[in-house]
């Protein structure tokens, strides 16, 4: 019987919010050190089991979960995320960035790369539109370097490593990994290695920066490798069938992220009795863990607990770093409790989640769901512009716009926002 992850859906932008916020806490040093704003900078999580990470669409920054898993120690993601962050501060995405220009936001640039939209809990609700076009073939034209420009990017992010007192091991054990692969036909390749072609000079470049290094043998935060462990558990039991992750994950493993990964698969299955058990048990040992709130919170709200969900829903917000995703849980929670008095709190958990990502064509469309029923109809019709213009919708878009356009005042900032709308449709077509 094949391994259920062979079979698993390919190329798929998921959203986590444990798993961005980790590789945010670790990858904000080296943004720093690059001179760059760690805000203007977007990861993204794409499940593939390829080994491969990209940059596109100016700073984004895509990581195949392949990367993720294949990685022993969280300073192999570190030195791919220093060495992807390279390309960005040497601007070797020039040439990619016309071609990109027009992606406002993660759903277009994932239509353009040929990635579909979900999220790693199953629940696609929270994702923008799920958008499948383009190719391989297209994808690699886009993301290919030359042998200079991998050698540049990597000496830039040795610059970071040194910077950041990190080691550069992580980074050199990575490339061995992929040098195993350079006699074995195109085919067969990893794609980062056909994307960032290897070359002896390169390793050679790192090992003689090891050492002289005054950090070649620095560990990683203990904290920055528990929460890998804890991503590798979770993408595990996304991956694969419950047997499966109990193959890998065992009773006799008590370990926190073996635990976890229990947790989720048996909450996939779906087995809520003892999904609840094993999370439960991990919130008495981790009581202030977001992430265990917020599973819990999922397994409740799906099972039609949505009030038992909220609290939950709510601890994991506070308890956290400012999460697009989590405040957007909360906030349809809150709708989908069907108590009218959690409506204007929705608003705001809603409003909050968009202040950090504008182009979530879900969020808007659960703003729209809370204007309508406090009976600001105004206001939900230009959140349902927003929402249409962002799932590429364009006559509906326009329609919502134009009305909304009518319904506020001249010169408002409400009217402004409805014209930025129909600019921006206009200048797609």
């Amino acid at each position: 019987m094949p391994n259920p992850a062979e079979s698993a859906p390919q190329r798929t932008l998921v959203r986590d919010a444990e798993t961005e916020t980790s590789i945010r806490e670790y990858s904000t040093p080296l943004f720093e050190a690059a001179g760059l704003d760690p805000s203007s900078v977007n990861i993204y999580l794409i499940h593939d089991p390829d080994l491969n990470a990209f940059v596109a669409g100016g700073q984004n920054i895509f990581i195949h979960s392949g990367v993720l898993m294949a990685a022993d120690d969280v300073r192999e993601v570190i030195g791919v995320i220093a060495h992807e962050t390279g390309h960005i501060a040497g601007g070797h995405l020039a040439r990619t960035r016309d071609a990109l220009a027009s992606a406002r936001n993660v759903s277009l640039i994932a239509s353009l790369l040929g990635i579909s939209v979900g999220v790693l809990t199953g629940r696609g609700d929270v994702a923008s539109a799920a958008i499948v076009g383009g190719g391989d073939v297209a994808t690699r034209s886009f993301l290919t370097f030359s042998r200079g420009q991998e050698s540049s990017a990597d000496h830039a992010a040795l610059q970071y490593l040194e910077a950041t007192e990190q080691s550069a091991n992580g980074m050199y054990s990575f490339l061995r990994t992929l040098e195993d692969q350079e006699l074995m036909t195109v085919a067969r390749q990893d794609p980062y290695l056909r994307t960032h072609p290897l070359s002896r000079e390169r390793l050679t470049a790192i090992e003689q920066h090891l050492g002289k290094s005054s950090y070649s043998n620095q560990p990683a935060p203990e904290k920055w490798q528990v929460a890998h462990k804890r991503i590798q558990a979770k993408i595990y039991a996304y991956s694969n069938s419950l047997s499966y992750v109990l193959r890998k994950y065992p009773e006799s493993d008590q370990s926190i992220w073996a635990r976890y990964g229990r947790a989720f698969a048996y909450y996939r299955k779906p087995d809520l009795v003892k999904a609840l058990s094993l999370i439960n048990g991990l919130l008495d040992d981790l009581p202030n863990d977001p992430y265990f709130h917020e599973l819990k919170a999922q397994m409740l709200f799906e099972h039609g607990k949505v009030h038992e969900a909220l609290p939950l829903y709510q601890r994991a917000v506070e308890l956290s770093p400012p999460s697009s995703i989590l405040l957007l849980e909360l906030g349809k929670a809150q709708i989908a409790s069907e108590d009218d008095s959690l409506l204007a709190a929705a608003e705001v958990n809603l409003r909050r989640s968009l202040a950090i990502e504008r182009g979530s064509s879900t969020a808007w469309h659960q703003l729209a769901i809370s204007y309508g029923r406090q009976g600001k109809m105004s206001h939900s019709t230009l959140a349902l512009a927003e929402e249409a213009f962002l799932r590429g919708r364009s006559n509906d878009a326009i329609f919502q716009a134009e009305k909304a356009s009518r319904l506020f005042a001249e010169g408002s900032r409400e009217w402004i926002q409805a014209q930025d709308i129909l600019n921006a449709v206009h200048t797609k077509q």
